[in-house]
Parts: C-alpha cells; structure tokens; sequence
C-alpha cells in the first residue's frame, strides 16, 4: 500500500517548504519534488498544509474517577482523536493503592487492547511507591517500553504520594531512564479550603475554584522542582494552567535545572468567568480550573519563550448525567472536559490564525516535542524519511463550528459549543493508512497499536 501526498505544504517544528510525500507501507520513504506518480493513492494537498499526526500526552480513557467512568473508551476516544488530528494520545494508568503496578496495567489492557483506532502508549501513575513498586520501575521500562511516571500531590487516600516516596520514586525513575510528571497542586490546602466552603454551604461550581487557588498549584510545583533537582531526574508538570507556577519553571532555569511544562487547550482560551453560569459552570469543573486572563497570557508567552513545551487536553469528559451528580455539592462533580477532538483545530485558530504562535511554534507543541520528551522520536512527531507516517491534511481555510450535534467524541455536550473556527482536518493518515478522509472513518477499530518507548534524557 503506497500513497503519495503531492504539492502540500509541509510544516514541521523547524521547516516550512512545498513537497510531495511517498509514503510506502507504514512508513514514509521519500521527500522531494516531483516524485513519480506511481501510488495506490494520490492525494492532491495544493493550497493545504502539511502537518505531523498531533500527539496527545494527557488523557484518560476508560478512566475510574469517583464512582463513575470517563464516558470516553478507547473505541470512542481515539476514533475522536483522529477526526481533529490526534494521532496518538498517551493514557494513565492508575495503580491502585496496595495492588501492584502490574496488576494496574492488565487492568487498563483489558480496556484498551484491540479496542483502539489511533496509536496509543501509556504513563504509569505510581500511587503507593514502596520497595515492591520500586522493583517494578525497571520491569516497565525495558520490558513495557512505559518509560514515564505520574504522581499526584493531591486527592488524598486515593492518589496522592507524601514527599518521601516521591523522592524515592525519582531516585529509582532516574536510576532506569525514565521521566517522572506531576499533578502538582497541594492537596492538603484543598481539602482544607473544601470542607470549609462545604460546611459555610457554599456549594455551586463556583466554590470549586475558589478551593484551589493559585497558590495551591505554584507552591506545589515549587516543591516538586525543587526534589527534582536534588534527584536529578527529568522532570515534567502536567496541565499547568498559573504564573504563579510557571515562574516557579523559569526561577529554576537560573539554576540550569531543565522542567518540561505541558499546558492544555482549555487553559490558553478559557477563563475562570465560566463557572458563574451557575449549574452550567459544571461543564468546565476540572482539576485544576481554569484561571484568570493574566494567567492566559502568561501560558502564551511561556509557549513562546519555550517554558511551556506541550499543549495537550485533560480529556476525561462525563455525560451531562454524570455532572448531575454534584448539583447540590461542587465535590462530588466529576472533575474532567471533552477536548480530545478540538484541540488541534482550537490551537490553529486562537494561536496561529490571531498570530500567538508561529505555524513551527504550532507543531512542536502538538506533536513533537511531546515525541521529544516522552520517547518516540524520531518515530513519531515529526514528518522525515523512515518516520512513521503519521500525517494531517489541514485546510487552513475551512471554517466550522464547533458543536456537540456533530463532533465525534462520546458526550452530550460540548464545551466549546458554537465556537466558530477558521482551519479544518480534512484527512488524516495513521501509519501510512488513509484513517479519516472528510468525516469519513477508513479504518476499522484495532487498527491502533500500542508504542512502547525508548528511555529518555531529559533533553529535547
């Protein structure tokens, strides 16, 4: 099977050129010009660009979160993924406290394996690191390719390390060529902040932001920069959405100390104003919320100034009915928003279109840095002869709207319903197989496969 991609403009997160592209198999094999016509598919990409498969490194899928299910599986979630561009998302694997990181995995590939349309890899959330779990770190790196490790500095008794078994982790993560993340925010402070509006019957959505201030999250991310230094290990802060915490990343670049910061969509063109639509504020009650306008434009300079190296989405959305649960009580929503399907469309219209972000800036935050960081390039996240071709089409000039009524992701509602967009996916290619052509699904469902990852350094 061979398609040839001709006369597109190709953007890269360093070139910017027209060419045409063989691909052969599931790899490409050629770039340049004029190339023979002799292909199974020709696809005319004049006028469009040319972009590397969008690489998602923050969702949860088929996720447990507080009695209930991410209304996404793996079916679902990189179907959706696919029609916006996202090639490839990497997932999280939660251990359960007391169970081992192994039990956790079969766990989560019994959800995902042979259910999945787009590529997809994995990050071990550690939740109960002790001297069995650390014998556990080598094994998921050389034999599961699982070379990254989430911690949570928050939701207590479920989740959440202390500081000793995270230096202890990182010890071990450095020690086998991993990288350990972080949901930094303080948990201690929160649950403080929630039983205190909780018991003063402040209850709407509102009072969900109001218990995790921004310090909450710029103290926590301190901390964790500061142990990572003194580890040594990569570093890296997931959905970072406040200066107050991106500081913390540039004050420790004054100590050539090097952490990789990932903000998501959400937190580049959303702000905290939504959750005073009363009820309707559920739809944007995630962990952490979103901020104010200064926070914004920070995030968009820290993109820029090469601080923040990753946009990603959260996704871990709920149906209306789930949100429901917490009508009465902000603590008991389910904390999590659809985006898988819109990040990339979202991030060309309000970067690059209003001139935010360069067309380069563009691919490197959506796909190749996160290949970078997280073990997969030159495989993924880029387009280059011998790299998996993983590739979009992208009409620069389609406008759309966004709405619940015709995406594709697996909930009733969107949180950027109405939204008027300006540049479109028109096809996307999965490992040299035309996926999604105009809305149309070309593959069938177990098409994607699992990447295991090489270790990493840390260094991009």
């Amino acid at each position: 099977m061979s398609i040839l991609i001709k006369n597109g403009r190709v953007i890269t997160a360093s070139d910017d050129y027209v060419a045409d592209i063989f691909v052969e198999g599931e790899t490409i094999s050629a770039i340049g010009k004029n190339i023979s016509n002799d292909a199974d598919t020709i696809i005319d990409a004049a006028g469009k660009f040319v972009f590397p498969g969008g690489i998602d490194p923050h969702v949860h899928l088929d996720m447990p979160f507080m009695g209930t299910f991410s209304s996404d599986n793996y079916e679902t979630g990189t179907l959706a993924a696919l029609h916006g561009g996202t090639t490839m998302v990497i997932d999280f694997i939660l251990q359960t406290q007391g169970k081992s990181l192994h039990n956790a995995l079969r766990e989560w590939q019994g959800r995902s394996n042979g259910n999945c349309y787009g590529d997809y890899s994995f990050h071990m959330a550690v939740t109960d690191f002790n001297d069995d779990t650390k014998k556990e770190i080598k094994e998921m790196v050389e034999e599961e390719g699982i070379v990254s490790f989430k911690t949570f500095m928050a939701y207590k008794g479920a989740l959440m390390i202390d500081d000793r078994q995270m230096v202890g982790l990182m010890n071990e993560v450095k020690l086998q060529g991993g990288i350990v993340t972080v949901h930094a925010t303080n948990g201690d402070m929160i649950d403080f902040l929630i039983a205190k509006h909780r018991s003063e019957g402040k209850l709407s959505p509102l009072y969900h932001y109001l218990s995790q201030p921004e310090i909450t999250e710029a103290e926590a991310t301190g901390r964790f920069a500061d142990m990572a230094n003194y580890t040594g290990v990569p570093a890296y802060v997931v959905h970072m959405t406040c200066e107050g915490a991106l500081n913390h990343i540039r004050d420790v670049e004054k100590r050539n100390q090097k952490v990789f910061a990932e903000t998501c969509i959400q937190y580049l063109i959303l702000d905290a104003s939504l959750y005073e639509k009363d009820f309707d504020g559920a739809k944007w009650v995630m962990s952490p919320p979103l901020r104010q306008k200064k926070d914004q434009e920070t995030l968009w300079a820290g993109i820029n100034q090469g601080t923040v190296q990753v946009v990603a989405t959260d996704h871990c959305p709920f149906t209306w009915e789930k949100k429901l649960l917490g009508e009465k009580d902000f603590s008991k929503i389910p904390n999590g928003h659809p985006a898988i399907e819109n990040r990339m469309e979202l991030l060309f219209n309000e970067g690059v279109n209003t001139g935010r972000i360069s067309l380069n800036k563009y691919v490197e935050v959506t796909s190749t840095n996160a290949a970078k960081i997280f073990g997969m390039f030159p495989k993924k996240g880029c387009i280059a002869v011998g790299s998996d071709a993983d590739i979009i089409i992208f009409d620069p000039n389609k406008e759309h709207t966004i709405s619940a009524k015709t995406h594709h992701m697996n909930v009733d509602y969107s949180a950027y319903e109405g939204w008027k967009l300006k540049g479109k996916v028109e096809k996307t290619i999965l490992r040299g197989q035309l996926a999604i052509d105009n809305g149309d699904v070309k593959i069938k469902k177990g098409y994607g496969v699992f990447v295991k990852r090489k270790k990493v350094s840390g260094i991009i």
